[in-house]
Formats: C-alpha cells, structure tokens, sequence
C-alpha cells in the first residue's frame, strides 16, 4: 500500500547554487549531497515535513538528449513549473522571501482557495506560495 509521496525531482541549472537557494532562502534542510561518479544526488526536505523530499537533479540522463534540452530550455527562460509551498500568512511570508533576494512574478492575490503568490528559484523554476483557505467548487462560478 502506498502511504506517502517521498521524493520529488526539482530540475536546476546548478546544484550548488540550488542547494544554497533552498537553505539559505526557502529554509529547506540538507538531507544529502553524495557525488556517485557522473551523478550527483542532492536533497533537500521542509523542515516540519523530513518525508517528503525534493532531489535537486541537472537535465541529463536518463533522459534522452532531447528531453534534457528541453527542460534546460524552460529553465533558461524561467517557466519551468517547480511546486506549491503552504504557508499560514502568503503576504508575511512574501515580503521574507523577497527581502532574502527571492524573485517574484506575482504579488499576493485573493483566490478563491486562499491567498496566492508566484515566486521562481535561482534555477527558472516557479514556487507557487499559497495561504490556502476552506472553499468548494461554487467559490469559483
């Protein structure tokens, strides 16, 4: 039985630069960073949250040399979609992230699920910030 998703791949254009981008800023925690020859495995975890787990990982094998273009590409024109961070106040939490340098693409907006922020990492891809509230499908007619 499948009881948790535990591992997410983040694509970045440097893993240094991501890890440090992930700590320092987004206050991720290190979990590991082994060199294994032609492959580097870096993950980062929330620190409320160990199990789940984003491995910061380079275009490249196994995908086709196609495909790794393609996701370096996106990156370089920063709209790669990376992931959705919670957070219990989006416009606290904005101006933090901003303040540390964080690049943004939209400011705090009222949704009708809650309070919404776009931000994008030092690698292209966008964190999507939200303050999320209780609603149902006729919240959005």
């Amino acid at each position: 039985m499948i009881t948790n998703v535990s591992l997410v791949t983040v694509y970045v254009s440097d893993i240094d630069e991501a890890k440090a981008f992930y700590t320092d800023k987004l206050g991720f925690v290190l979990k590991e960073d082994i060199n294994l020859g032609d492959f580097r495995w870096c993950t980062v975890y929330q620190a409320d949250h160990p199990e789940l787990r984003l491995a910061l990982m380079l275009p490249g094998p196994p995908l086709d040399d196609e495909a790794a273009d393609i996701i370096r590409r996106s990156l370089a024109k920063g709209s790669m979609h990376g992931f959705g961070i919670a957070t219990d106040d989006c416009h606290k939490t904005f101006q933090e992230l901003v303040a540390k340098g964080v690049e943004y693409i939209q400011e705090p907006s009222d949704r009708p699920y809650g309070v919404e922020a776009v931000l994008r990492d030092n690698s292209g891809n966008w964190l999507v910030l939200v303050e999320q509230k209780p609603y149902s499908p006729e919240d959005f007619a």
